[in-house]
Order: structure tokens, then sequence, then C-alpha cells
């Protein structure tokens, strides 16, 4: 194989240059390629979110990557993202028996499993109340009116994640890095990213940004109570978006405020600062209040139901709210 041509493909990762690699691997006759070049175009649709394109690459070389836990985690993340939910648990299982502990691959078997546990409390709730309940966490807020949210849910976990050191906020896995993670920003950056959201950012939140540009942490999970049942639901994260363009998880990035706004819908009550996982819902900072000047409310908006649930006052309480 030629090596100039990986070392080419993996310069091209690092600068999120996913388009090139996928052009110059199918230059190659598929008949041509070998096991790293199909992993290298697989991984570079995965980054594109061509997920239905990168499992139909990873499972021509599915006999060789049997035994490769990065083969097993990059199509156990396609059919994650895919919702394949059975088929992405298996992978990310199969991952962890060859390389256990990966953060990652931990990271995902958490989230499929929280999920599955909630459908089948929702399943049996539905039994027992007749559908009395609906959704995840409903609150509904208009500018007038306020209700308590409706939680369905608890989620628990199965899989402890890992274990930070004393005072260790963010996790820094590959992941992470890749898809979140940027340099601190520059005063003109974050002046030119509120001139392009329309929206001043908190202090608080800058400030953080500053020591941390984005990133996903360990505590992901912000508790709701139902305020008439008193049982407790929680609200889960996959990263916060940190300022600037370059990452796809940036808030003028690829999947940044404005782009998932726009793509899926949301109310435009403000900024997206993190998704919940396969993009049940967003967390976003809430400017109804108290307009551009004030400081913005931290609220859950549902994808499906477009109902609003309020979390914190203000970007630092929801911080200081996340839990495991």
């Amino acid at each position: 194989m030629n090596e100039e041509l990986l070392e080419q493909l993996e310069t091209w990762h690092e600068q999120d240059e996913y388009e090139k690699i996928v052009e110059a691997v199918q230059e190659i006759p598929a008949e041509e390629r070998d096991y790293a070049l199909v992993n290298h175009l697989g991984r570079a649709l995965n980054n594109l979110e061509r997920y239905e394109e990168a499992v139909e690459q990873f499972l021509t070389v599915a006999q060789e990557g049997a035994d490769d836990p990065l083969w097993q985690y990059r199509i156990g993340l396609a059919y994650y993202y895919l919702e394949q939910y059975d088929k992405a648990e298996q992978a990310f299982e199969r991952s962890d028996e060859l390389e256990p502990g990966d953060e990652d691959t931990l990271e995902f078997l958490e989230w499929i499993r929280n999920r599955d546990e909630e459908e089948e409390y929702e399943e049996d709730d539905e039994e027992v109340t007749g559908n009395e309940h609906e959704g995840d966490i409903l609150l509904e807020k208009t500018a007038a009116e306020e209700s308590p949210a409706v939680i369905s849910s608890i989620p628990v976990v199965h899989v402890d994640p890992p274990v930070p050191v004393s005072g260790e906020f963010w996790n820094d896995s590959e992941l992470a890095l890749e898809q979140y993670v940027s340099d601190p920003p520059s005063d003109g950056l974050i002046e030119s990213v509120e001139e392009q959201l329309v929206f001043r950012l908190p202090v608080s939140y800058i400030e953080m940004m500053k020591e941390h540009n984005g990133g996903i942490p360990y505590n992901r999970f912000f508790p709701v109570t139902n305020e008439e049942s008193g049982e407790t639901g929680y609200v889960e994260i996959e990263g916060i978006l940190g300022i600037g363009r370059e990452k796809r998880h940036a808030l003028c990035g690829e999947e940044g405020s404005w782009a998932v706004i726009e793509r899926d819908g949301y109310p435009e009550i403000g900024v997206v600062i993190a998704k919940a996982p396969a993009e049940a819902g967003v967390v976003m900072l809430d400017y109804r209040s108290f307009g551009n000047d004030g400081e913005p409310e931290v609220v859950y908006v549902d994808k499906n139901q477009r109902k609003i649930t309020t979390l914190a006052p203000n970007f630092e309480t929801f911080i200081q709210g996340l839990t495991r």
C-alpha cells in the first residue's frame, strides 16, 4: 500500500477534511481497497454523518474487523446514529471485550442502556396508566405561563463511566477532542460568533470556554423533578458546544446552534449549547424572559413534541447541577 496516501488520509482526518478522504479512497477501485483504506473511508463517512454508506463499507471487511476493537467501535457508532440500537450495542460490547475500559465505548453503551431502560419503563407505565403520561420530560412554557414537567422515566446507569480525578470536569476522550474541543477563543472570535448567533453569550459561559473550549463532561445528567408526583428524571447531554466554527460540534460549526435549529425546526428562542443522545432534544440558552442584555435561562426542548422544560435560571447553575 502507498504509505504516502495513508499519511495524507490521516492528515486530512486531523484537519477535518473528510470529503477529501472520501474522494481519494473512492478513486481507488473497490476491489483494490484493503482493510486500512476501507476503515479510513468508513471513518470519514461517519464523520460526515453518512452512516448508511459507512455501514456498507465496514461490512465489506467484516471478517477482518471481527477481532478489531476499533472496527467494532466505528460500525457501532454508525448503527447508533441510524437508531439501530441492538446492532450498535452488540458492536460496542464486542469492542469493550477486545479493548476493555475505552471511555468512548463505555459512553455509547451507557447511552444505549439508559435508552433501553427508559423504553421498558414507558411500556410498563402505559400498561398501568393507560398512556396517562406522554414524553420523557414535558414542560410547556409560553411567554405567559408555565406548567410542571411530566416525567415518565428515570434513567438507570448500568455501566460506570470513567471516574474523574478530584475536581476534573472534562472527559477529553478521542471523540471529544475530535468533534468538540477547540483552542481557547479570542475576543475577536467571541464577538464574531455572537454577531452570527445574534445573541450575547453569558459571561459565565465565555469564561468557561476560555479555560476549556467545548467538550464532553463527565457529569452529563441534569435532574428534573415533577412538582406533582415528586418523581425525578434526567435530561442527558452528549457534550457542550464551544465557541468557534472549525469543530463539528461548535456553536457555529456544522452541528452548531443555527444549523440544528434550522434543520430540526426548534424554536428560535436563543442558542443551542448541547444535544441529547440520539437527537432527542436540545439544551438551549433561552433569552425570552430577559432579552439580549440579561442572563438567559437554560431550557430543554424536546424534538418531537417541542415542549420546553426549564432547567436552570442561568448557565452557571446548569453546570453546577450536572451529575452522573
